[in-house]
């Protein structure tokens, strides 16, 4: 039995390439979440020792920044075919889809030291981009980081609600007001009375109204701040 059982580990082994080792890792993170990623539970779904997984990745680190680069792969990059706000708006709402299918990646963001060319090739068309429209260099840093960390602090706070479902929304709004008296807190009641527990309210619709609020932002910044001059 125990030789059997190596010619199966050593075939595994001959089968192994760096792509499967990074999309188990990946469905493993979406599975169970980032914590349980270890190389000794990977090796374990891929069906080999921890050992071998280091021919296809150098350490944790190097798995880590791969798995982020595929990450930033699934992002729809901004079209040169659309004007600057319409492709920022697509590349914003593909990235936080992509947060929603991974949502361990909101943790580990882009922060690696060494970012893999998915993750580079994303960010420099997003400056591109912002350039391109007439954004100084030090503008378009400023406009980067404030759609970003909306996009990275919205997928957080979605992550972290209690409820997914219109009907789980409304069971805990119910509770909310039950606790909530309206003598003391009557905005609160207001606004859960008034619009979560509306028939059909969904917090995810919020994203795309704070998204238009920042990029009509940055086009009157733009507009009141033409190329060349300082912001």
């Amino acid at each position: 039995m125990a030789r059997a059982s190596n010619k199966t580990g050593v075939a595994a082994r001959r089968r192994l390439n760096r792509d499967q080792v990074l999309s188990t890792a990946i469905a493993l993170a979406d599975d169970a979440g980032i914590e349980m990623l270890t190389m000794r539970r990977l090796g374990e779904e891929l069906g080999v020792e921890a050992m071998s997984l280091y021919t296809h990745v150098a350490n944790k680190e190097d798995l880590l920044t791969a798995m982020v680069d595929a990450v930033f792969n699934e992002i729809e990059l901004p079209s040169h075919s659309d004007d600057w706000k319409t492709a920022m708006r697509k590349r914003s709402v593909s990235f936080r889809a992509a947060l929603s299918r991974h949502p361990w990646a909101t943790g580990l963001k882009d922060s690696g030291t060494n970012p893999g060319p998915a993750t580079l090739r994303h960010h420099d068309r997003v400056i591109g981009t912002l350039r391109n429209a007439g954004f100084s260099v030090a503008m378009a840093a400023h406009a980067f980081s404030a759609v970003d960390s909306y996009i990275y602090g919205f997928a957080m706070q979605e992550k972290s609600l209690p409820f997914h479902t219109e009907e789980e929304t409304a069971a805990m709004a119910h509770i909310m007001l039950a606790q909530l008296p309206a003598s003391e807190y009557p905005y609160l009641a207001e606004l859960t009375a008034d619009h979560v527990l509306q028939p059909g309210y969904s917090y995810g619709d919020e994203f795309p109204l704070g998204l238009d609020l920042i990029l009509d932002g940055l086009e009157g910044w733009l507009g009141r701040h033409p190329a060349g001059s300082t912001a």
